[in-house]
């Protein structure tokens, strides 16, 4: 059969360019122009926002001589979603590494569908691993039989497409994207032949800020496209100038910067340094050894009013970093993005703790030979991803006073320690041989009726960067969609609307250790995290959350 002489060609290609084009769009790049269209007196539609009317109801408990007294509360709020989304630009520190490359390269093959000889036969580009892009939510029911009606999640309000993010961003190393991609051995070569040119067409990455004391000394090497001097407000200065430059450039509505660069040490949270906004900025002006890389484009972000978010473990948001965007109202997200290991033991140990079972101890093991694991070869860079990791198992733990004793409270009223708790433990180590393909282990080792003892082991293995890019993308197209909705409270005198609180918590299901609004409880329960954020996507539509009750199956 003939070739459709008709498909499009980016024109980049040798000669024998049959390839680009001849499949279809994947259904998950595809291009859906309508999101779903409610008819209800809860919402309605203008030309420019979506008005939704939602209940918020939940529960007061006390307790008294031990009785649990349930108070069934209720809120009323209106959502407010701009329908258009933002022309957007994402700004990645670490654009040369394996993710930064592997990012821009699979979203320039899904725009041009460039379609690729791999050893199982052709390979068409596609989103397979983003949750919006990739994952259905269930919006009810069709009435003629009954089933369950699923929509991609990206569908429920107008969401940007991937293809259509401008992508730039900076890297100490200077190394083109083009070769940047194929020092990374990340994507099949015959994909990195066609995509180079479009790789090309990026540019180098800006120049980035490098404080050798924050990440391993291993990474010097790399560090030939720095930002001059040790002037950190004038790094700051610089960062956004940049920031304020490619908005312009490119015509922007929304620049999201992101952190997907090395990990980081920990900052030292030290008071009169980084506690406040007013003195964290002063910290800068005076170059402060403990104000570190992400902490400054961070800020950067924040004063130019655009969304950051952190992907990786480091803590980026010192509490002057949270003042200022509560001060600015300006977005910020994160830490570390939730690709492999840490997503599965959220999802094993919560499944153990709520069947009854109680883990005594969960043993991580990791192996990976990419750039970050050579950073994370190094000891404090190390403690900044076992901080991260060793967390995701604390809420499931504290939802079960049946199985681990609570802890004991303090003079105070205030709990000291976090009680009975599983032995946990996280090792990686860096084993050059095998890239960017990590190996993982879990044991889990749990008490069972009477005295039983029970053993879970997995293994794991996996494309490192080909399961955090997908994160990448979502974490970006969330943010910004975000951006675009407002509230307000509908009893008492009406308000305006009002944006959301800057840290944005939605983004949970993405990451290890999610940034929460100060004083509330993190919770790292992937059903939880999955359910909050289907549940607001709803809201904003004026559709309740999803009910599993299945009231009318259980009825006569």
């Amino acid at each position: 059969m003939a070739l459709n002489n008709n498909t499009t060609s980016s024109g980049y290609n040798t000669p024998e360019s049959e390839l680009e084009g001849i499949l279809p769009v994947h259904p998950t790049a595809a291009r859906r122009p309508h999101a779903i269209v409610v008819q209800s007196e809860n919402t309605s539609y203008s030309d420019e926002y979506i008005t939704a009317s939602f209940q918020n109801r939940g529960a007061d408990v006390t307790v008294s001589n031990g009785q649990f007294i349930v108070n069934p509360t209720m809120q009323s709020f209106e959502f407010q979603t701009k329908r258009a989304p933002s022309k957007t630009g994402l700004m990645m520190i670490g654009v040369g590494g394996n993710n930064g490359t592997t990012l821009c390269a699979t979203i320039l093959a899904n725009r041009h569908n460039i379609v690729w000889h791999t050893k199982e036969g052709i390979q068409q580009p596609n989103y397979i691993g983003s949750v919006l892009r990739a994952s259905t939510v269930r919006i009810g029911t069709d009435p003629a039989t009954g089933k369950d009606v699923h929509v991609p999640v990206s569908d429920v309000l107008p969401m940007v497409h991937p293809n259509d993010l401008v992508l730039g961003g900076w890297d100490i190393s200077g190394v083109s994207l083009e070769k940047a991609m194929e020092r990374a051995k990340v994507l099949d070569y015959d994909l990195q032949r066609q995509v180079a040119p479009h790789m090309a067409l990026i540019g180098k990455p800006l120049p980035s800020i490098y404080y050798p004391d924050f990440i391993a000394a291993n990474q010097e090497a790399r560090a030939d496209n720095l930002i001059p001097g040790n002037d950190k407000q004038a790094h700051l200065e610089h960062i956004r100038a940049d920031i304020r430059k490619f908005k312009e450039d490119n015509g922007l509505d929304r620049v999201v910067v992101f952190w997907t660069a090395n990990t980081e040490r920990y900052s030292d949270i030290i008071p009169g340094v980084n506690d406040t906004a007013d003195n964290l900025l002063a910290s800068i002006k005076s170059s402060h050894s403990e104000v570190s890389p992400s902490t400054l484009f961070a800020v950067a972000a924040i004063l130019e009013g655009e969304p950051f978010v952190n992907g990786a473990p480091q803590n980026t948001f010192v509490p002057g970093v949270i003042e200022l965007a509560e001060r600015h109202q300006s977005f910020i997200g994160g830490d570390d993005l939730k690709s492999g290991q840490t997503k599965l033991k959220s999802v094993l140990a919560e499944f153990l703790v709520n069947a009854g079972i109680k883990p005594l101890s969960i043993a991580s093991y990791n192996h990976l030979g990419n750039n970050d694991g050579h950073n994370l070869s190094a000891e404090r860079q190390f403690k900044s991803k076992e901080i991260s990791k060793s967390s995701v198992v604390d809420d499931m733990v504290d939802a079960n006073r049946l199985l681990y004793k609570a802890p004991e409270v303090g003079p105070k009223g205030v709990p000291v320690g976090k009680g009975e708790h599983p032995d946990h433990i996280v090792v990686i180590k860096y084993v050059p041989a095998v890239g960017d393909s990590k190996r993982a282990i879990d044991e889990y080792y749990s008490e069972i009726f009477c005295g039983g003892r029970n053993t879970i082991s997995i293994f794991n293995e996996c494309e490192d960067s080909l399961l955090a890019t997908p994160l990448i993308l979502d974490l970006t197209i969330l943010t910004e969609l975000l951006t675009r909705v407002k509230y307000r409270k509908t009893s008492g005198e009406p308000k305006d609307f009002a944006p959301l609180y800057p840290v944005l918590s939605l983004l949970s299901y993405m990451l290890k250790a999610p940034l929460v609004k100060p004083g509330t409880d993190v919770v790292n329960s992937l059903n939880r995290q999955r359910n909050a954020l289907e549940s607001f996507l709803k809201a904003c539509v004026g559709l309740e959350s999803n009910s599993d009750l299945l009231l009318e199956t259980r009825i006569w």
